[in-house]
């Protein structure tokens, strides 16, 4: 007579420490969206106020939008200029680090020769690197081979990020496609490039393609090295707002503004491929 009450009290707390799980579950990941979203809506909104509701004590949550510091934008600055500039920039680096760091990812995960481990580590180690401490020898080889403001300078530079990050993704989506493919290739005549292009590359597109989308927004966020290497023509966008920081002050609406305006076109690119993100950074976690 006691095992149904007995059975019902397990169920009971079993469902009750299931509810817990998800409760601690769902507070974390509320968490960390308002911990990511917090200073981008703090960023809009700033771009849309005024400048008394910007220093308000306590600050203000309701306001009236103005544009009043996206017209100063236009009107003082080359953001549009520089937008392109970052274009150029983000888009050459990361086509080039896809076309170098693809083929050198496959050959690290299908082949072993001789110092593969150490040119491995070489590669992993090249994103240990802080931008500060190599900055200055940069500045001085682009001084010398006159590259100082020119697109070339910021997209060789960037390929030393580029590269590690393509290869650090992409070896394990090649590591991903079994062995018996490339054998069953070779076998009917394939050579070792056809195997590469027509059999692994498109198995292992949905990780190339998140490795040339982080790509992609690391070269446009770059900040330090474009500070460094350009001065007006080949300036990028990141450095542009930092031109609003002077020796007299910083002229948040106007920063505000112009971070809006580089945040916003990668936001939007994020959100649209957002499920071939996730998908591609989960494939080849699991065998």
């Amino acid at each position: 007579m006691s095992v149904a009450p007995q059975a019902r009290s397990v169920r009971r707390t079993r469902f009750n420490r299931h509810l817990f799980t998800h409760l601690w579950q769902g507070a974390v990941a509320l968490l960390l969206i308002v911990a990511f979203l917090l200073p981008v809506y703090w960023m809009v909104t700033t771009a849309l106020k005024t400048t008394a509701d910007t220093f308000a004590v306590p600050p203000v949550l309701l306001f009236q939008p103005t544009f009043e510091h996206f017209r100063i934008v236009y009107e003082e600055g080359s953001v549009a200029k520089s937008l392109v500039n970052s274009l150029i920039v983000a888009t050459s680096a990361t086509l080039l680090s896809v076309l170098i760091g693809a083929p050198a990812a496959y050959v690290l995960a299908r082949f072993q020769f001789r110092g593969k481990a150490d040119l491995w580590f070489w590669i992993i180690t090249n994103r240990f690197i802080s931008p500060i401490v190599v900055a200055l020898p940069f500045f001085l080889i682009a001084r010398d081979l006159r590259l100082l403001d020119k697109h070339i300078a910021l997209i060789l530079v960037y390929l030393t990020f580029g590269i590690p990050l393509v290869v650090w993704l992409c070896v394990d989506q090649f590591r991903a496609v079994p062995r018996e493919v490339d054998e069953a290739a070779t076998v009917d005549g394939a050579n070792l490039w056809q195997v590469f292009f027509r059999i692994n590359l498109p198995l292992a597109m949905p990780g190339i393609v998140v490795s040339a989308i982080l790509a992609f927004i690391a070269s446009w966020n770059e900040l330090m090295f474009a500070l460094v290497l350009t001065r007006a023509e080949a300036r990028t966008a990141p450095v542009e707002a930092a031109n609003f920081m002077t020796g007299f002050g910083i002229r948040w609406g106007p920063m505000m503004a112009t971070g809006t305006l580089i945040v916003l076109p990668v936001l939007i690119f994020a959100l649209l491929v957002s499920r071939n993100l996730v998908r591609g950074l989960t494939m080849g976690a699991v065998k």
